[in-house]
């Protein structure tokens, strides 16, 4: 997709020469987009073209990229201060105040708010919260889940693969079916805390049946193990309720969020009861402590955008427009060459196709268009999409016409 107002910028080379030299790889064949700027739905490439963005930086710009509340809200607070003390010791108004405001929103009970720096960072904390408050050792995790990639969080991973090359990891783990209430027993009184996502994400965009969620619920009540709900990829929104708990009627003991909670800045976070995470803060003190957590000018950012967020109530416009949006991918896409399902939950879309090989020329070629979409981590020949909850119905009715002219093309 052309953008003829974007002008190149002049030495994007070095930025690539640097790319390639210098910075850590993650794979070995990096898609290499070289950004210009970002501004709504739309990343802008020094190429003068421009990509519609339908991953919301992997979940993260639910708002669209650089939206004014927030642009606005950072300016203010960067002439304020910047970092002044580790977490949890200075009064803070960005901090407080954001605080304040998600024990608002957040299922009942949860009104005590842990902030850190990512989501891999906030299951940490909410591990180490379950073992302290329960004294217990054990985890479960369920197949499919990812959970982050520092130690502990790559311990719940339910992929062999991703696990294999780090271990030992932190055990004992079980890991059950995802979905199969009929599995729950197998949570017991060893069991420290159950930590689950209500759709999983990197697992494929699988969505459980309506019994399972309350079913873990009722089991960990029993058993007294701790219910973790990773709510990091689909919170504010995403999923059509600000939380997607909110679905299913549940309430975890600890919520643990991150992507866009920060609104386009660093910022993760576990939320309890006070009761609950009081026990991070005795015996010894500083039982769990961040340097950076809770940055001023993420809090700000945060702020700003779960403000838009109900202001212009995007959790019913995704539930809305997801749907229609759900409804012509299946319409459209169904039977063509490769596509085995279409399935989602407000906008948080999944599109299997039957081989890897197939998906990533697909992915290249919806590129190769202007079209920004990818698979993911557990299955490579899933596609996802996680649009930014702003995205105009004409801009989805584009993308699905691309996407089908890349699957008739491909034979």
């Amino acid at each position: 997709m052309q953008d003829e107002s974007a002008a190149p910028s002049r030495g994007f080379e070095a930025w690539k020469d640097a790319f390639r030299r210098h910075l850590a790889p993650t794979s070995s064949e990096p898609i290499g987009l070289v950004v210009e700027r970002a501004l709504g739905v739309w990343i802008h490439g020094v190429d003068g073209r421009r990509y519609l963005d339908l991953l919301s930086g992997i979940g993260v710009a639910n708002l669209g990229h650089t939206p004014p509340e927030v642009v606005d809200a950072v300016a203010r607070q960067n002439v304020r201060h910047h970092h002044v003390m580790v977490y949890g010791e200075y009064v803070q108004e960005a901090q407080a105040l954001y605080a304040a405001e998600l024990a608002a929103i957040t299922p009942a009970g949860l009104d005590s708010v842990f902030f850190v720096n990512s989501g891999a960072e906030a299951i940490e904390g909410a591990l180490k919260l379950a073992r302290k408050a329960t004294g217990r050792r054990g985890f479960v995790a369920f197949d499919g889940a990812y959970h982050g990639d520092t130690l502990g969080a790559l311990s719940l991973a339910g992929n062999e693969r991703s696990r294999r090359p780090f271990e030992p990891l932190l055990g004992p783990l079980r890991l059950l079916p995802f979905g199969d209430a009929r599995g729950l027993a197998a949570i017991d009184e060893t069991v420290a805390a159950v930590v689950v996502e209500p759709v999983q994400g990197e697992g494929g965009v699988r969505i459980p049946p309506p019994d399972f969620l309350p079913a873990l619920e009722a089991r960990c009540r029993a058993t007294g193990a701790i219910l973790v709900v990773d709510e990091v990829l689909t919170g504010f929104g995403r999923t059509g309720r600000v939380f997607a708990v909110e679905r299913w009627g549940v309430r975890p003991d600890v919520l643990v969020l991150a992507k866009a909670l920060g609104g386009g800045y660093p910022l993760g976070a576990f939320v309890a009861s006070g009761s609950l995470m009081r026990v991070l803060a005795e015996d010894p003190p500083l039982s769990h402590v961040t340097t950076f957590g809770g940055h001023p000018v993420s809090c700000a950012a945060g702020r700003a955008a779960l403000g838009v967020l109900l202001r212009d109530r995007l959790a019913e416009r995704a539930d809305t427009v997801g749907a229609r949006f759900l409804d012509s991918l299946k319409e459209t896409l169904t039977g063509l060459p490769g596509v085995r399902e279409v399935r989602g939950i407000g906008m948080l879309l999944g599109i299997e196709l039957d081989t890897a090989a197939r998906t990533r020329v697909f992915v290249e070629q919806c590129r190769d268009r202007g079209l920004l979409l990818g698979w993911t981590l557990h299955h490579d020949h899933i596609v996802r999409l996680a649009p930014p909850l702003i995205t105009q119905e004409d801009v989805f009715e584009e993308a699905t016409r691309t996407m089908a002219g890349v699957l008739e093309a491909s034979g």
